[in-house]
């Protein structure tokens, strides 16, 4: 997993794998899931993340579908 963090745009986005990414789907407000061509989530952008009440230490520590649970309640 790799992590960036854009400071201008607070936004964080967590590459899962490095698949090209054929769709994008908002979960939640401000969440953001890409998709590969085979349907799998390659990568995971959360918007305004400064205003989320979220740990990114924990967040890295999670599997995809737990990562993809955590932050669509945020």
């Amino acid at each position: 997993m790799q992590v960036e963090y854009d400071q201008v745009a607070d936004a964080v986005y967590f590459r899962l794998r490095g698949e090209k990414v054929v769709e994008s789907v908002e979960i939640s407000d401000g969440v953001v899931v890409d998709y590969d061509a085979k349907g799998d989530i390659c990568g995971i952008e959360i918007l305004a993340f400064s205003k989320k009440e979220l740990d990114l230490n924990r967040l890295v520590k999670l599997r995809d579908e737990e990562l993809v649970a955590e932050v669509a309640t945020a």
